[in-house]
């Protein structure tokens, strides 16, 4: 988990930073990784000249495939290795979100290209949650108003894309130049930030909750609230079903916002304040 004093030294003591932190921290993750009895003593970081290395006491740690565990940025470094340090006895890998996007960018196990990449996350847009509604009960259409209508707005402002909603089975309708702007915002982040927006999206079904998220404009935890509306309206009339919706919920929250921080951790602005800070407030 990333530690709230690298945060701190990044933003201040309130800042929306410290509260990703937190969602990464409440991992209740119902995910099936196999637990590591812990076999180092310290996890440190060591500058390269492409990167930054993450080392298991004198051992470099590598992805899965095998590949050396090397990441761009130093801010990434210390956050993945703050998660290694936190491991008790035994290395519980499902709470290790930032390891896991890591291994992701560095493998590619697919071999995706960039492109290839933008266009699979400008197909999400396509079944983006807010904008499928429902024509009953009326409570909640006026909830699903309520709610969602001022971030399709914030969106069509803030990009200037227009995209409509849709009440049946049908797609809603994506204009082409929307798309094309929306690609163009996309290819603007690197390789290793795509990574993180992909999970974004994929973590709340919601293009646009998750660049609202990413743009600083929506909390992490009031995103997945938006996203799970309808779940939320569901469960206050028939009640939880025990265990599943906390967990659920839980989850959502430490995906998005892991997904959220690799984002920013691999963009020009967050290294540049961090390099900044860490001079004068070493962590």
């Amino acid at each position: 988990m990333i530690s709230s004093r690298i945060l701190t030294s990044f933003y201040g003591k309130t800042s929306y930073f410290q509260n990703v932190s937190r969602c990464c921290a409440e991992n209740y993750s119902t995910h099936n990784f196999k637990e590591l009895k812990k076999f180092y003593k310290q996890c440190f970081i060591s500058k390269t000249d492409d990167g930054y290395e993450v080392n298991l006491d004198k051992h470099k740690l590598k992805t899965p495939f095998g590949k050396l565990f090397k990441v761009p940025t130093e801010a990434l470094a210390l956050a993945v290795a703050t998660e290694w340090n936190a491991q008790q006895s035994v290395v519980k890998r499902h709470t290790m979100s930032l390891t896991a996007l890591c291994n992701t960018a560095i493998d590619n196990p697919t071999g995706r290209t960039k492109d290839v990449v933008i266009a699979g996350i400008l197909e999400l847009l396509d079944t983006d949650t807010i904008c499928y509604r429902l024509e009953e009960p009326p409570e909640l259409v006026e909830l699903q108003k309520d709610k969602w209508n001022p971030w399709l707005k914030w969106f069509h402002e803030r990009y200037g894309v227009s995209l409509e909603v849709t009440t049946g089975i049908a797609v809603p309708t994506v204009p082409p130049n929307s798309k094309e702007i929306l690609r163009q915002h996309l290819n603007s982040y690197n390789d290793w930030a795509l990574v993180g927006y992909q999970q974004a999206v994929e973590a709340i079904k919601s293009f646009i909750l998750a660049t609202a998220t990413i743009d600083r404009a929506l909390g992490v935890e009031n995103a997945v609230e938006l996203a799970r509306l309808e779940t939320d309206y569901q469960t206050s009339l028939w009640g939880d079903v025990e265990w599943h919706h906390g967990i659920d919920r839980l989850d959502l929250n430490t995906r998005l916002a892991s997904a959220v921080l690799f984002v920013h951790a691999n963009s020009s602005d967050f290294v540049t304040t961090f390099s900044r800070m860490s001079a004068s407030r070493p962590i």
